[in-house]
Order: C-alpha cells, then structure tokens, then sequence
C-alpha cells in the first residue's frame, strides 16, 4: 500500500480522509500545526517538513486557512514535495474558485495553479460548501434575536464524509489533472437552510433578507458557486441537522 501525507490531517475534512486511507490498509502520516510527530506550519517552512515527506508517496493536501497564507503553504509543499520525490499531488478546492471575486477563492484557485505547475502528478477536485460551514455560520447569525441573510443567495451543501471518500479514493489512484466537480444534492436557497437549522434547533427567530452590493455578491448570487450538474452528494442538509442536533433540548445534544 502507498505511503501517504495528510497535510491538515487533524482538520474536519483531513481527519476523515486519514481514516478512510488507514481502513484501506494505506500508511498515513498526519501532519498539522500542532500535532506531533510532525508539527509543521506550512507558511513558514519551518524544520521538520523534509522529515515528514521522507518517503512519501502521494501528499493530500487538506491544510487551509481563511485568514491568508495557503499559497505560501502551497509553495513551500511543492519545494519540499520535490525534493522528496513525492510521485502524487492531491488538492481540495472550491467550486468557483474560478468564478467568484472572493479573496480566499482568489488564493484557492492561485494554490490549484501552483499544484498544476509544480512539474509533480496532481489531482484536483473542487467541492462545494460542507454542511458543517453552512451550520456554522447560521450558528453565527442566529444569535441576534433577528437573522439577517443575503438576498438571493443559493447553495448547495455537501456531506464532508462523501468528499473524504472521494479525496481519499483519488488518493490511493493515479494523478487524474482536474477531477469532475463535487456538489451535494440539492440547490437551495439560504433562507431555506436557514429556516431548517432554526425549526431543528427549537430557535425563534424574524428571518430578514438583506440585498448586498459589490462583485462578490453579484457572483454568489449568479451561481458561480454551484455546480447543479455533478449534484453527486446524497446526504441532504435536514439528514445533517438531525445526526448533529438531535432532539433534545433546545434542538441540541446536552
């Protein structure tokens, strides 16, 4: 079986593709910021990366952050990916990347550059928003006694586990270039999934749709982050709300 890194291993998606390639017999290696053996930050290429690369095969690269420094990361995994004579480059990308004026889509889609040019085997698979970031942020939003939503804004949320499936699978294959895209099964509006995260949680509250202006909101709004035709996911956003909320209280598990 292939040796193999998990770079944002302990990450919600990562954490989940290190367990699949583990049930499927592979060695990985988890590599993260803070968990040991090997505690790598990305950006700053700190001691330790050529150690964790040492006789690896294939890379899946999980590790990202909103807050600015993936394409840094990215260059500094391909400089020491190279050096290793790492044979396979796998990424997760976003649906749109390409379409939508939005700085981190910006740097996602920069990081699935430098993979294409990194002169290493890569695969690419782009996947639209997880359920957890929808809940999370309708988490966020519910906390004033009015939730404000954008106006006309749609989305289709995916099964994190379906795409570690898929990731992991590509993983154990060969290098594939640009993979066809991952969405979920349904294409809903915001004020849908809002009004589903709020009956499942027992919350009340006044749903108002705010219109927004700039080119980021124009492209969201257009779709760009959609992909209607890979609808390859099948755990629905209600099916996710009912495994993580539950029944009790409140709409919440304790």
């Amino acid at each position: 079986m292939t040796d193999i890194l998990v770079t944002g291993g302990t990450g919600t998606l990562g954490r989940l593709v290190t367990e699949r390639l583990r049930t499927d017999g592979h060695e990985v290696r988890v590599l993260s910021r803070h968990s040991p053996p090997y505690a790598v930050d990305l950006r700053e290429n700190g001691g330790g990366l050529d150690a964790a690369l040492g006789g690896v095969e294939t890379v899946v690269h999980c590790a990202t952050s909103p807050r600015g420094g993936d394409e840094r990361a990215a260059s500094n995994l391909v400089a020491a990916a190279r050096r290793a004579g790492v044979a396979h480059l796998v990424y997760i990308s976003i649906v749109g990347v390409d379409r939508v004026p939005y700085g981190y889509y910006r740097s996602k889609l920069a990081v699935e550059r430098t993979v294409e040019e990194s002169g290493i085997g890569w695969t690419v698979l782009r996947a639209t928003q997880f359920h957890d970031l929808v809940a999370q942020v309708l988490q966020a939003l519910a906390k004033a006694p009015v939730l404000p939503l954008p106006a006309g804004i749609r989305d289709q949320p995916v099964e994190v586990a379906e795409v570690a499936d898929r990731l992991a699978a590509l993983a154990a294959g060969a290098p594939a270039g640009r993979v066809a895209d991952m969405g979920g099964p349904e294409v809903r509006t915001f004020e849908s999934l809002a009004r589903a995260y709020l009956r499942v949680t027992g919350r009340r509250r006044a749903v108002v749709k705010v219109p927004l202006a700039g080119k980021t909101y124009r492209a969201f709004r257009a779709g760009g982050h959609l992909a209607p035709g890979r609808a390859v996911g099948t755990g629905t956003f209600e099916e996710y709300l009912a495994a993580r909320f539950g029944d009790g209280e409140d709409g919440r598990r304790g």
